[in-house]
């Protein structure tokens, strides 16, 4: 990341995978610089605002994240996720104030009751994770990822003039490739859930060992600093569960499939619902991920 950043210094998803990194560190005072200067250079993002009220959310500082969520809302009106930790923010100020309400009259039942609704409800706020932010220099600014372009299409031959002379034996026609079998899509979705499990159990090799050899990282950086870096978030967390919810497998031949699905990731300190996109190739009898899309 920081080889990214040091040629991109101004690279907005570098940028704001950096700080998610930091966070998950616990270096949350450069994390906060991180997601700072990035509210300055693009006030048209939301996703900073928002990991900035999780981090001030979890530092008890509720007033700030507040005000952070309100900012992220205004700059992207549809943004659920901050909707939703706005929520949880106004539970935790509605808590500490019913809280001073019994400090000032403990047999005020209405504000007992209150305070047990609220604490039951009550969550801590979800980052950003799954869903950084493109680079805005370069309009329109959108957050997914860009899905690779198609291979053009082939035209078909242009049908041979009647031959003058006696016709020839017709050339073969090229081999076509062959069709995916019946169970690949099956195997697909297999490959993709043993994924997912090996994830939320933590397990790092087995979690890199579905990725194939030519595998693109999100963010340009070499395949050696991006596995240390998976490993580190890995680590970090006490705990991980990860779901694939609602997932399409499309055959793009015998050896390659695209599978599109809900992710909704959850740990100790991060929580996010993304739509996920993986393309996996078939090598060596196992299905493994060659790119991977998050929005």
């Amino acid at each position: 990341m920081n080889k990214v950043l040091a040629a991109k210094p101004r690279d907005a998803q570098a940028r704001f995978l950096k700080g998610i990194i930091l966070t998950e560190q616990g270096n949350t005072k450069e994390a906060i610089e991180i997601f700072t200067r990035l509210t300055q250079d693009y006030p048209d993002l939301p996703e900073p605002y928002n990991n900035l009220a999780v981090i001030y959310a979890g530092q008890g500082q509720y007033e700030r994240a507040r005000a952070a969520l309100e900012q992220s809302i205004r700059t992207h009106p549809s943004y659920a996720i901050a909707y939703e930790n706005l929520g949880d923010v106004y539970a935790k100020l509605a808590s500490q104030a019913y809280d001073k309400a019994l400090q000032l009259d403990s047999s005020n039942t209405g504000a007992q009751n209150k305070l047990s609704l609220v604490r039951e409800i009550g969550r801590g706020p979800s980052a950003a994770v799954a869903a950084a932010p493109k680079d805005p220099a370069k309009p329109p600014v959108v957050l997914a990822q860009k899905a690779p372009e198609k291979p053009p299409v082939v035209a078909e031959k242009e049908k041979p003039a009647p031959p003058k002379e006696p016709a020839k034996e017709p050339a073969k026609e090229a081999a076509k490739e062959p069709a995916a079998p019946a169970n690949a899509s099956a195997d697909v979705l297999k490959a993709v859930n043993a994924w997912a499990q090996a994830w939320s159990k933590k397990d790092a090799d087995g979690y890199l060992s579905h990725y194939a050899k030519d595998f693109k990282t999100p963010g340009g950086e070499a395949r050696a600093e991006w596995e240390k870096q998976r490993r580190a978030r890995i680590s970090g967390a006490k705990q991980i569960a990860v779901e694939v919810s609602s997932p399409k497998v499309t055959m793009n031949g015998a050896n390659q499939a695209t599978v599109t699905f809900r992710q909704n990731y959850r740990s100790d300190t991060f929580k996010a619902n993304s739509q996920k996109t993986l393309v996996l190739v078939r090598d060596g009898g196992r299905w493994l991920i060659q790119e991977e899309k998050s929005r």
